[in-house]
């Protein structure tokens, strides 16, 4: 009987030890299940509001150099590329054409002349008791023609004079060839000039955002090809109209371009400000992104110790922190560190 007193009292000792170690285990097992995390308040700031825009650079003005009626082209001097400066000879046309309006001047001067003498016949024959009223009249009406016709010979000459030799109107660049010399002039111009300083900047602007832009505000571009470089221009025209399918106002920027790096055809980014607006901004720490998604999410200390899953609209980026255009109030605790083992309402506990 008294060794099985001791056999009890054993086992109600290890059922008693063994109850003790499952409660700590329980116990060490909830505490670790509380995620340690890291919280910074937050507040508003005065954001600059950027917005960027997609831009598509075109010539500041196009010239189509086109003969004024059909003529065989002699030379063409230039090509596609060429730089070229107002007023340089481009392309020589047949001269065939002159003689012929020259021949033209020539018999209008003659017929003139003609004229002339027949008027002033009949103006002393009335003098004179010789002659009547209209045949004066007649004759001066025949010298007004002939006046007329000389004028208008010398016009079609002058014409085909500056249809023989093609000159550009203004400094630029050749950017399209269409004939080659021997060739008849058709409806394509010979030619195609354009202006490239300054060079013409087109974006286009939400709607929401038009009465925030005005003509003359500055503008930062950058294009693909000179990498992060900034290029300063400024809005030249706001289109009066709206496009009722993109919701979208075309906006046009000049941009200088002494050095002709900037080229039509180029595509870049616009930076506008478009003033200032107060938002909340928070670490970049503590944007948490969604896989498979685009949606951004942050972490929100709630009062009772837990926390709460915001999703939140990201505005610009300030060096190591985003504008939130929604989603987190200001004075907000975000969680900065540990964000790995929350999930929505977790239980936390905030690291001092």
């Amino acid at each position: 009987m008294k060794t099985f007193k001791y056999v009890s009292s054993a086992l109600v000792l290890a059922l008693a030890l063994g109850a003790c170690s499952k409660e700590k285990a329980n116990s060490e097992s909830e505490k670790e299940d509380v995620p340690v995390v890291k919280t910074l308040k937050v507040g508003e700031e005065e954001v600059e509001q950027l917005s960027v825009y997609t831009a598509s650079v075109e010539p500041e003005v196009i010239n189509n150099i086109s003969a004024m009626m059909a003529n065989r082209i002699k030379a063409i001097y230039v090509d596609e590329g060429v730089r070229v400066a107002k007023g340089q000879k481009l392309v020589q046309l047949d001269d065939v054409n002159t003689t012929q309006y020259e021949l033209a001047v020539d018999n209008a001067k003659a017929a003139l002349r003609n004229a002339q003498v027949n008027y002033d016949r009949a103006v002393e024959l009335l003098k004179i008791g010789g002659g009547t009223q209209q045949q004066v009249d007649q004759m001066e009406m025949t010298l007004i023609n002939a006046k007329n016709s000389v004028a208008q010979a010398e016009r079609t000459l002058a014409n085909a004079r500056e249809n023989t030799v093609l000159v550009s109107p203004i400094s630029g660049v050749v950017t399209k060839r269409n004939y080659d010399p021997g060739d008849m002039t058709g409806a394509l111009p010979i030619l195609t000039v354009a202006q490239i300083n300054p060079v013409k900047v087109v974006i286009n602007v939400n709607e929401s955002e038009l009465s925030k832009i005005n003509k003359g505000m500055p503008v930062d571009l950058t294009f693909n090809t000179y990498g992060d470089e900034v290029f300063k221009g400024h809005v030249s025209l706001v289109m009066p109209t709206v496009d009722a399918a993109s919701r979208t106002v075309g906006v046009e920027i000049t941009l200088p371009n002494a050095d002709g790096r900037v080229l039509p055809g180029m595509f870049g980014r616009a930076t506008i400000s478009l003033g200032t607006a107060n938002h909340v901004v928070v670490p970049d720490r503590a944007v948490v992104k969604q896989q498979g998604s685009g949606d951004h999410y942050v972490y929100v200390l709630k009062n009772d110790g837990t926390v709460s899953y915001n999703k939140v609209q990201l505005g610009q980026r300030i060096g190591t922190s985003y504008e939130l255009i929604s989603g987190v109030p200001a004075n907000a605790e975000v969680i900065v560190e540990g964000q790995n083992a929350l999930t929505n309402g977790k239980k936390v506990q905030v690291l001092k």
